[in-house]
């Protein structure tokens, strides 16, 4: 309520932080009323700036206004800002891993512009792992040594780490079965818990790969980071990354996880041989494999776009030079897809010719997940663009050392 029957005018001013692309918080802030606050000599100043940082507000202060902006009491004002996390892992000349290192040992660059170290936090902080379990496909035969990876990998965690366990499974619609997503498990440091839905993963007749991803966001990254987990949320998957049922595309995917920053970490299994032996089989022979319609869509989409569609509806009246050449396409869009999302994101991949390879595999993940150091910062160019920016992170007071960290992002739009 305001009352008006005193010079002591009495004002709410709110002001709303609008966190859009690569940003690791978000909501609406509040500043309390006068009435709430004690009440300085700047305070009673008109028309009073806005900019500065908000007290209270947030752990990470809020950087200061490149001009500030005159407005009266009662008068609602949106700052866009934005955190981008960049990742940084730091090893010696030996490529050994340097810990307890201090925010200031850090600058960071924008398009070669300095910008100020808002959120800081050390390799023993915990992270929150999505792990993708891909039991599709050639793998289908390997369910217990995917089992026996994944729980090793959860193992060799830190305590305070939590794990949420996503697998693709096969469920009966009707007459027909169709391959589906399952969270096993949400966010959780229950190790027992975590190795029994580790267990209680099946074989699944299709890859809904994109609709896991799409599904990660909205269900295991739904709500905004801790503060203490803010820059070190993380997707990893052990997959071949090609994708056969899904409804989504990997575009709308890879724009959800660089929205919740989400670092992508893959563990990418080579199936593509033991695919296409038995792709080339006769479509009569039970030990073929197929290319599903949602193959052939997408395919003729990204690389025939100029044929007749009619002339990839039927998987069985192709050629079987045609159906490797679709299948290595194929392959290797979903390499290419899954080594973009790791640099976009700051992750990294890691590939493996076997399953057997896998369990080491996620053990560099583990260790790259548990030598990662995560700064953030407010950048100072506020320009809405859409433009990509540089990032350069520097490493002092440690004599030699490698630095390996995110290259950059896309500025939001509009």
């Amino acid at each position: 309520m305001v009352n008006h029957s005193t010079n002591a005018k009495r004002a709410l001013l709110t002001v709303s932080i609008i966190i859009p692309s690569l940003v690791a918080l978000g909501g609406v802030f509040t500043l309390p009323s006068r009435a709430q606050q004690p009440t300085t000599a700047a305070q009673e100043q008109r028309p009073r700036r806005v900019g500065g940082p908000a007290s209270g507000a947030s752990a990470a202060p809020l950087p200061p206004s490149s001009g500030g902006e005159e407005v009266d009491e009662g008068e609602v004002v949106r700052v866009d800002t934005q955190l981008v996390s960049v990742p940084v892992v730091v090893a010696n000349r030996e490529g050994r891993p340097l810990t307890g290192l201090r925010a200031d040992n850090f600058t960071v660059f924008e398009d070669n512009r300095l910008q100020r170290i808002a959120n800081f936090a050390t390799t023993e902080a915990p992270f929150e792992v999505a792990l993708l379990l891909d039991t599709s496909g050639s793998t289908r035969e390997e369910v217990a040594l995917i089992r026996r990876a994944a729980s090793a990998f959860v193992d060799s965690l830190r305590p305070g780490d939590r794990v949420a366990i996503i697998a693709f499974n096969t469920a009966q619609n009707g007459a027909a079965r169709l391959a589906t997503v399952e969270v096993k498990t949400r966010l959780t440091s229950d190790r027992a818990a975590l190795r029994k839905a580790i267990e209680s993963i099946g074989a699944s007749n299709g890859t809904p790969y994109y609709d896991a991803l799409n599904r990660i966001v909205a269900d295991v990254f739904n709500e905004p980071p801790r503060e203490e987990v803010r820059g070190r949320r993380a997707l990893v998957a052990l997959t071949d990354g090609v994708d056969s049922t899904s409804d989504s595309d990997f575009t709308e995917a890879r724009d959800k996880l660089l929205k919740a920053g989400v670092l992508c970490y893959f563990v990418q299994v080579n199936t593509e041989d033991f695919v296409e032996d038995r792709l080339i089989k006769d479509c009569s022979d039970d030990g073929r494999l197929s290319l599903s319609r949602t193959q052939l869509k997408r395919y003729h989409k990204i690389f025939a776009p100029q044929t007749d569609a009619s002339d990839y509806s039927d998987f069985c009246r192709l050629g079987p030079f045609e159906k490797m050449e679709i299948s290595r396409a194929l392959y290797n869009l979903a390499r290419k897809e899954m080594n973009t999302l790791a640099q976009d994101t700051g992750g990294k991949t890691f590939p493996v010719t076997d399953l057997q390879d896998a369990r080491a595999a996620f053990a560099q993940v583990a260790g790259e997940i548990g030598t990662q150091y995560s700064l953030g910062y407010y950048p100072t160019n506020k320009a809405r663009d859409g433009r990509f920016r540089t990032i350069r992170v520097e490493v002092h007071g440690v004599g030699s050392a490698q630095v390996r960290a995110r290259e950059g992002y896309q500025a939001p739009k509009g």
